[in-house]
């Protein structure tokens, strides 16, 4: 079997790039955009195209070159608060990759199975009475991210349905673990106990809303129900994937500060909040198990100790 990962080089895709080298025999390749170091460690083991994915003939050249069998589209625009300052941005950069992704598969004739990463965020506005979220709770996007998300996963349906592409649509939870990027709770909470440890930073840490409530699921066990999927899905079908339990943001903040000695005060800071917020969202991901058998392995405390242990890591560099 031979994976293409776009997005190799970020967070979620350098984990699944490991997972897929370690745990099996697939070869596998992968686009960047952007910094490598994520992935510098298996460069010797990895076939890897530099490509902008929002242009056609540049897609399917990759796919010609890597004729891949499984294909996991984790190449996005995947911040939330950004998509509030450049909904267009996003919005552009998100859909455009998808389209030339399916339509290059399309073009080339290409006989692969492609796995749709979407994200929770697609559900939005979620009520009490939808709680826990499953595939078929409605739509009610927050954030031009969300929306961009939602595109992408009609598209994948789209192509599937008038096409006859062999599609699976994702739709993760929150995720944690090493190697997570600024401008998500977790690691923006761990770098800033970093620093304070390493005297880089006043003893005082800048929070948003605490009081959300939200599904994490280690990386590591992301990547696993990623690749479960890949060989044992449903064509066509929508999966939500996540822990099936809610944390509330102070629980992240508290785990993470019960890891350090060091005094340090917290203060919101309201250039955190978000301009919407949903007070609770949980995961039901009995879909995902009974096609799969699938179900978390990392412990929420351990997915947050890695997570500081990484940036106290980076920080002393």
């Amino acid at each position: 079997m031979r994976a293409l990962i776009t997005g190799i080089s970020g967070f979620v895709g350098s984990h699944l790039a490991e997972h897929l080298l370690t745990n099996s025999d697939w070869e596998v390749a992968g686009t960047i955009y952007g910094p490598d170091h994520n992935i510098r460690h298996l460069s010797d083991r990895l076939e890897v195209y530099p490509a902008e994915l929002s242009r056609l003939p540049v897609v399917e050249f990759v796919l010609e070159g890597a004729h891949p069998d499984v294909i996991f589209h984790l190449a996005a625009q995947p911040l939330t608060g950004h998509s509030f300052r450049d909904p267009w941005g996003t919005l552009a950069t998100n859909i455009s990759m998808q389209v030339s992704l399916l339509q290059a598969v399309v073009n080339i004739e290409l006989d692969c199975r492609i796995l749709i990463v979407g994200s929770s965020e697609e559900y939005g506005l979620v009520r009490e009475e939808d709680l826990p979220v499953d595939e078929e709770t409605p739509l009610r996007p927050m954030n031009p991210y969300a929306v961009s998300k939602i595109a992408q996963d009609m598209l994948g349906l789209q192509y599937h349905l008038s096409h006859g592409l062999d599609t699976i649509r994702l739709r993760p939870f929150n995720h944690i673990g090493p190697r997570q990027s600024l401008g998500f709770v977790a690691p923006d909470f761990a770098r800033q106990i970093a620093l304070i440890e390493a005297g880089l930073q006043e003893p005082v840490m800048l929070v948003g809303n605490l009081e959300a409530e939200r599904d994490f699921t280690d990386v590591r066990d992301v990547v696993r129900a990623y690749t479960l999927l890949a060989t044992r899905g449903e064509t066509g079908q929508v999966y939500n994937v996540g822990s099936g339990l809610a944390h509330p943001i102070r629980e992240v903040l508290e785990t993470l500060l019960s890891f350090t000695d060091v005094p340090i005060t917290v203060e919101t800071d309201p250039g955190r909040m978000r301009p919407s917020d949903v007070p609770c969202v949980v995961c039901d991901y009995r879909c995902l198990y009974e096609a799969t058998g699938w179900q978390p392995a990392f412990p929420f405390e351990q997915s947050l100790r890695d997570v500081l242990d990484y940036w106290r890591g980076q920080v002393s560099k």
